[in-house]
């Protein structure tokens, strides 16, 4: 009853979206427009009645802008980090997503980076571009390590992209441990179980005096860090 009455909220919602999109565009309201998304967040974290314990914000300045990265056990994990990340964050995510109607124009508006295809070259020219978001607007960006959905809530072998987008910007990496996720809606499920949610986001590691010769050192640093919360 619980995810019927979410699903209704939202179509609900989206419909409101349009004109709040229209307001936000003419007055460039980027940052406002995302705040509004994690307020349709928690409004849908409070409809399942999900507990979430966030821990160790408090170790984050306001004033620098990071590349959070977290585990990623379900699909439950960007909506309810976005219910307690203390900043506006982007992704970069695959071009087909920004087809949807209305979300793929507002990620559009909101700075989200698109990545056209699959591929080294690709995958340069989209660092270098949120890179340049960073270091230009101040932009945070949330970042899965792994790539996509674990199968069986362990983690996995991590990818560089998010490493070279933390070395090329010269930004803070903070690692964020989440769990709870899987047990409530793992990869093979539709259906959304209740249960408590602990986040934990780790002290940020700085990127300055790494180098991609040096990046396996990184990697396992923050692997460390998020696999510390069991």
């Amino acid at each position: 009853m619980r995810q019927i009455l979410l699903v209704l909220v939202f179509l609900a919602l989206t419909v409101l979206a349009i004109p709040l999109l229209a307001f936000c565009a003419l007055f460039g309201l980027r940052d406002f427009y995302l705040a509004c998304g994690a307020w349709m967040m928690r409004i849908g974290r409070w409809i399942l009645g999900v507990p979430v314990e966030a821990v160790g914000r408090d170790r984050l300045d306001r004033n620098i802008p990071y590349v959070f990265m977290s585990n990623h056990v379900s699909f439950l994990d960007a909506p309810l980090l976005l219910t307690v990340i203390d900043r506006p964050v982007r992704f970069i995510v695959k071009r087909f997503v920004f087809r949807i109607p209305i979300f793929g124009l507002g990620m559009r508006f909101a700075g989200y980076v698109p990545l056209d295809k699959e591929g080294v070259g690709e995958g340069r020219k989209r660092i270098a571009l949120a890179a340049c978001l960073i270091k230009e607007k101040g932009y945070s960006f949330l970042v899965y390590p792994e790539g996509t959905r674990s199968w069986n809530g362990a983690l996995q072998p991590f990818r560089r992209g998010g490493f070279y987008l933390a070395l090329a910007a010269q930004t803070p990496i903070v690692p964020v441990s989440i769990k709870g996720t899987y047990e409530m809606m793992p990869r093979v499920s539709w259906w959304i179980r209740r249960g408590p949610v602990r986040i934990v986001f780790h002290e940020p590691v700085g990127v300055a005096g790494y180098s991609s010769e040096m990046m396996p050192e990184l990697m396992e640093r923050v692997r460390t860090a998020i696999a510390s919360v069991s």
